[in-house]
């Protein structure tokens, strides 16, 4: 059972709370939270947070719906600032069975509600700080959590693959700009797919059966133009790379320090290990002067 479900007294300092989804990404941020001596307490939405990450940390599990018992426990835990971190998808109305709080945030949210993920997001943070939360960006905890600008891998890409590059940076932020997704991907000018609902990993699947004869296409992520950068950035982490390389593609290319770079030493190992690219793009690559 380890923390969860268990009465813990409020801390002695304030906390760091981290609303949690999917990936290991929560317990990253509790790490580099814990090591500059915050105390942390982890809230994961029931269905989507790995429960061998919560465990190494105070947390309750709470369905996504129960914002009353979401927000009691943050303030028990004297949480003032939040980090929402980690994939969720977005639920249907029917399955989010919301409490009393729940109901009240949503009519707060309005339709906002029923907009794209930018608009939902902005509306949450809009409510958490109205009611006395603070939410963080998950770089502004964890110093090394976004990419840097560079190239960070063994293998380069080549005049094709810059110019699959660039393509994929004006779909994306085509994509971006009406609040679809982050990324698509692109081989010899082809978009062979773009990100939806469906994420990233589910996205290089369908691109498998997908891939034109000769050299391989690139995946490419971006920030949309209206993101709040508090939540939802851009991840790629291991699960990428081999995402990646089961579409037969040959490189990823993505937002510099806007992009999180999940397990960074293992991400960068597994690119090399597989032959793949891992290329930041700064201001003037994606202002189309340097790639």
């Amino acid at each position: 059972m380890g923390w969860a479900g268990m009465s813990a007294p409020p801390c002695a300092h304030p906390s760091l709370g981290i609303i949690a989804g999917g990936g290991r990404l929560p317990g990253q941020i509790a790490a580099a939270a814990r090591a500059a001596g915050r105390q942390v307490f982890l809230v994961g939405l029931e269905g989507f947070a790995d429960p061998a990450v919560l465990a190494h940390w105070p947390h309750e599990v709470i369905r996504i719906g129960a914002a009353g018992r979401i927000i009691a426990a943050l303030r028990a835990h004297e949480c003032h600032d939040l980090v929402l971190i980690g994939p969720v998808r977005r639920p249907s109305l029917l399955d989010l069975r919301p409490d009393a709080e729940g109901t009240r945030i949503l009519a707060r949210i309005g339709r906002a509600a029923f907009a794209g993920d930018d608009g939902l997001l902005a509306a949450v943070v809009k409510v958490l700080g109205e009611e006395g939360f603070r939410v963080v960006s998950a770089h502004e905890v964890l110093n090394e959590a976004t990419a840097p600008v560079g190239l960070l891998t063994r293998a380069a890409p080549d005049a094709l693959a810059l110019a699959d590059i660039r393509r994929g940076i004006a779909t994306a932020r085509a994509l971006g700009a009406v609040d679809v997704g982050q990324g698509c991907v692109v081989q010899q000018g082809i978009v062979l797919a773009v990100e939806a609902a469906e994420g990233t990993d589910a996205m290089l699947a369908r691109c498998a059966g997908l891939a034109r004869e000769g050299p391989g296409g690139v995946l490419v992520k971006l920030v949309k133009p209206a993101q709040d950068r508090r939540a939802d950035l851009p991840t790629i982490g291991p699960a990428t790379v081999a995402g990646t390389a089961g579409a037969h593609l040959r490189g990823i290319a993505f937002e510099a320090d806007g992009t999180i770079l999940a397990e960074r030493e293992a991400t960068i190992a597994a690119a090399d290990a597989a032959g793949l690219f891992l290329l930041g793009l700064g201001p003037d690559e994606l202002r189309g002067e340097n790639t």
